[in-house]
Formats: C-alpha cells, sequence, structure tokens
C-alpha cells in the first residue's frame, strides 16, 4: 500500500544560491563572464598546443587534455546555472539531472588522476632527464591519459547507476546549483548507506592514490633539486613544475574543504559558494595559471601574434 501511494518524482527544483534581484544580476554577469574566459582560454591553449611543434612534448600533451577536462567539466554546469539564475522554478528534468551528474562528476575525477599522471611526467623530466625522452614514448603519455579517463568513467558509472535507480517519491528541492550526489542521496526514499560507502571508497581511492602520487613525486623532485649545485639551475628545474603544483593546490584543497572536513546544515551556504568556485572559478583559472607562469606557453603565443601580424602587414 506505501508504494502505491507514493508518487515518483519526474524533476528536480534547485535553490540556487541568491534570490535577491541585485545579487542575481552581478552573478549573471559574473558566471558568464568566467565561463567565457574558460572556453576561450581553454580552447586557445588546446590551439596552441597542437598547432605549435615546439610544444610537443609529453608535459603540454597532459596539459591540452587538462584544459579539454576543465573545458567540459565547466560546460556541464554553467549553461545550465546561466538559465536558471533568473528563473522563478529552477527546475531539471529525472534524466537532465543524471546526465549533469555524470558528465561533471566524470570530468572531476579524471582530472584528479590526470594531475597524478603529469606530476610523474615532472618526476621524470627533473629525476631522470637523460632517460626521460624513452621513457615518455608517446604510448605511454597515452596510457597515462587513457587511465584517468577509464578510472573517471568507471567511478562516475558506479555513482550514476546507484544512485539513480534508487526510489525519489518526494521532496524533490535539492538545496544546490547542480545535481551532486550528495544533496541527491539525501532525498532518496530508500536506505542510502551503501551508496554513501561506495562514495567513501571510489571517491577515497582516487584522491587517496592521485594524491599519493603527487605527493611522492615532488619529494622526490625537492630531493633532485635540492641537489643541484647553481641557484639558476634550481629556479629552472622548480619552474617547470610550479604552475602544476599552484593547480594541484588549489583543486584539492578545494575539494578538501568540501567533501572531507565535516559537515553541517549551517555551513550549507558556504558549500554552495565553494562549490561555485571548483565547478566555474578553477577551470578558468588552469589556462590562466599555466600561461603566465610557463615561458614557453608565452613565447608560443607570441610567435603566433607576431605570425599574425606579419602576415597582416602582407
Amino acid at each position: 500500500m506505501e508504494d502505491k501511494n507514493q508518487t515518483a518524482v519526474t524533476e528536480f527544483l534547485f535553490l540556487g544560491l541568491t534570490d535577491h534581484l541585485p545579487q542575481q544580476i552581478v552573478l549573471f554577469v559574473t558566471i558568464l563572464s568566467v565561463d567565457l574566459v574558460t572556453l576561450g582560454g581553454n580552447l586557445g591553449m588546446i590551439a596552441l598546443i597542437w598547432f605549435d611543434p615546439k610544444l610537443h612534448s609529453p608535459m603540454y600533451f597532459f596539459l591540452s587534455h587538462l584544459s579539454f577536462v576543465d573545458m567540459c567539466s565547466s560546460s556541464s554546469i554553467a549553461p545550465k546555472m546561466l538559465c536558471d539564475n533568473f528563473a522563478e522554478k529552477k527546475s531539471i528534468s529525472f534524466m537532465a539531472c543524471a546526465a549533469q551528474m555524470w558528465f561533471f562528476a566524470l570530468f572531476i575525477a579524471t582530472e584528479c588522476s590526470l594531475l597524478a599522471s603529469m606530476a610523474y611526467d615532472r618526476y621524470m623530466a627533473i629525476c631522470k632527464p637523460l632517460l626521460y625522452t624513452l621513457i615518455m614514448s608517446h604510448r605511454v603519455c597515452v596510457q597515462l591519459v587513457v587511465g584517468p579517463y577509464a578510472t573517471g568513467l568507471i567511478s562516475t558509472m558506479t555513482h550514476t547507476i546507484f544512485t539513480f535507480c534508487l526510489p525519489f517519491c518526494g521532496p524533490n528541492i535539492i538545496n544546490h546549483f547542480f545535481c551532486d550526489i550528495s544533496p541527491l542521496l539525501s532525498l532518496a526514499c530508500a536506505d542510502t548507506r551503501i551508496n554513501k560507502l561506495l562514495l567513501f571508497i571510489l571517491a577515497g581511492a582516487i584522491g587517496v592514490l592521485s594524491g599519493l602520487i603527487i605527493i611522492v613525486s615532488y619529494i622526490c623532485i625537492l630531493a633532485a633539486i635540492l641537489k643541484i649545485r647553481t641557484a639558476d639551475g634550481r629556479r629552472k628545474a622548480f619552474s617547470t613544475c610550479s604552475s602544476h603544483l599552484a593547480v594541484v593546490s588549489i583543486l584539492y584543497g578545494t575539494l578538501f574543504f568540501i567533501y572531507v572536513r565535516p559537515g553541517s546544515d549551517s555551513s550549507l551556504n558556504i558549500n554552495k559558494v565553494i562549490s561555485l568556485f571548483y565547478t566555474v572559478v578553477i577551470p578558468m583559472l588552469n589556462p590562466l595559471i599555466y600561461s603566465l607562469r610557463n615561458k614557453e606557453v608565452k613565447d608560443a603565443f607570441r610567435r603566433k601574434f607576431e605570425r599574425k601580424n606579419s602576415l597582416i602587414a602582407k
């Protein structure tokens, strides 16, 4: 009888970030500007890497995939946020919610693993420079990129299937601005302990394994840098991995704040603001960090502009 009286949820409603019109206007302009910079910056980075022969190296091969992942993760969240910003009813269908969670979780999990691959690449470049070209062959680079995508796909498929196989019979209001797994599990009309255990195991495994690879790689890198006798040599060695280290610190610090620290109902609004940072802002920051802190990328941009100006002059 209870099953017959329950109505299956066909759509979810977001509470969003704010209902105040001045804040909505500022939020819309900010998100739109950030999203345009994200798309332009990451597409520009990908094009520059693929069309400049001097950037055809393992480091920039990984960077092009990082830009692709950042662009896709932002695109799975920002357009819906912009559409919902002024909407009185911020709704999303059941299947669209599943698709949004699938795509975003896929690219976030892939990015964490991809950053570990990039840390291994930096370790090989600095700690084993004589063997770097031999070990980091094109085949190995492809494997180090396919691995993160496969890991993200397995994790995301598991979470999405187990989450959306749960019965949702109301309420259907998500206290967030996108379909994140934790708010969705709180709405399920069933025991979600297995789902939470899977989330802990899979997300923990990806985070811990990726984090360990990054930490161990940088411990070895630091030890190798300290052995370099000249200050200029140490500076050059550190500059090759400083951008990657900055990206890792920002992403992992934000994810740790959201998913690891103890949560409470009073911290939901803070969590939404921090979620806005890693869903929208971080994908914009990554290409800026690499373009501003990397001499080879800046030189490549300069060559492209000089070539373009010379063609216009002719």
